[in-house]
């Protein structure tokens, strides 16, 4: 996608006859809709997917969004949703009933795998998990009642890559519908309905809107998909994106393109910096030059985000406690996309009996705002020698 089809879309595409010639599209903070007349009242009932009711389904100022998003993705429609969770529960309950299968990427997001492992098999829905590096994986835990095959390129904390082109060539062959978490790339730098796959979603909380200041979630494929969620779970859930939110993502989405070129660049130049420190001992970024993974990562992406992983040289929780606490300009939280840096210490998550896998003891996420690089990069040089004092 060129810069001249990413402006139109960004900031004109459906805002040409704004109501009273506004600027910046209106707020419809409205709960139903109403109509002139019997018949004009019968035609919107008779065709609800398309229609303004009531905005549980529809709403001006959410659908100029999802119109925006389908065509950054090209994709034929999208749905905005309340959450990331919720989109990842659309996308994967509204494909399998009980008896079903699903083969999924192994290090995806919590809550999805949550979904899959614990929820899901209430009902009789199984799954199995694949490292996803290599194709052929997928082709071998597919089972004869197979209906969905979920992918998140690259994976949450370890940034794994799947060859999105090939897996979804190996789900047509069978059958299978095929779901993505596109998250990290955003539509600017990925997509996935080009290369095959069905249903791609992305927690819009994050680079869409850009500001850590709203939640929500999109689910972009086909009319006929994005249909049948719309009618079998997002109207019976009620995962309603409310006017204000849908609106405070517009505005989030103006700056993408500048915003992730910027967050691009920071990255790669952060991570540059932790690979030759001293007291790191692996980065996790597709698109550093020794990563396992950065051909692919070339191939299939046209850039990257600001998010990525390390590893400290140390298996000491003490030591990595130190280090996040001497940082200054990072703050201690979850998710990203947001303008500001952030550090996520895997060692922080709840385990299974309080015990921290040592492959995750030493792992930080960290996601590199707009900040001046030469300061962040400063006060993590600063961190890992306090590190080392500890």
């Amino acid at each position: 996608m060129n810069e001249i089809d990413i402006g139109e879309i960004l900031h004109h595409m459906g805002e040409r006859d704004l109501p009273s010639n506004a600027v910046s599209p209106p707020i419809f903070q409205t709960s139903i809709f109403s109509f002139a007349s019997f018949d004009d009242f019968k035609k919107a009932m008779d065709d609800e997917q398309k229609s303004f009711i009531y905005s549980r389904g529809n709403n001006p100022t959410v659908n100029l969004v999802e119109l925006k998003i389908a065509a950054l993705e090209g994709g034929e429609r999208a749905k905005l949703v309340s959450s990331g969770s919720a989109a990842i529960s659309h996308c994967i309950m509204g494909f399998v009933k009980a008896g079903d299968h699903i083969v999924a990427v192994r290090d995806c997001y919590s809550w999805a795998h949550h979904l899959m492992s614990d929820y899901l098999p209430r009902f009789g829905v199984e799954t199995s998990y694949v490292d996803g590096r290599d194709s052929a994986e997928f082709e071998a835990a597919i089972r004869p009642n197979t209906k969905l095959i979920y992918l998140e390129s690259p994976t949450t904390l370890t940034f794994k890559l799947q060859d999105i082109g090939a897996v979804a060539a190996i789900a047509k062959a069978h059958g299978i519908k095929t779901v993505i978490d596109n998250t990290w790339c955003t539509p600017l730098y990925q997509n996935p309905i080009a290369l095959g796959i069905d249903l791609v979603l992305h927690s819009v909380s994050k680079y869409l809107g850009g500001h850590s200041d709203v939640v929500a979630g999109v689910i972009i494929g086909s009319d006929r998909d994005i249909s049948h969620i719309f009618a079998a779970e997002f109207q019976q859930f009620g995962t309603v994106p409310d006017p204000f939110m849908a609106w405070l993502v517009l505005r989030g989405m103006r700056t993408l393109h500048v915003r992730l070129a910027a967050h691009d660049a920071a990255g790669r130049e952060v991570a540059a910096f932790l690979e030759g420190h001293q007291a790191v001992e692996s980065v996790l970024h597709p698109f550093l030059g020794s990563y396992p993974q950065a051909e692919l990562a070339a191939r299939q992406m046209r850039g990257g985000a600001s998010l990525f992983s390390f590893r400290l040289k140390t298996r000491d929780v003490k030591k990595v406690k130190a280090f996040v606490d001497n940082l200054t300009l990072f703050k201690l939280a979850v998710s990203w996309g947001g303008y500001e840096s952030l550090v996520f210490p895997n060692a922080v998550s709840p385990f299974a009996g309080g015990i921290i896998p040592e492959d995750r003891v030493s792992l930080i996420r960290v996601h590199i705002g707009l900040e001046d690089r030469k300061l962040l990069i400063a006060d993590l040089d600063r961190a890992l020698m306090a590190m080392d004092c500890a």
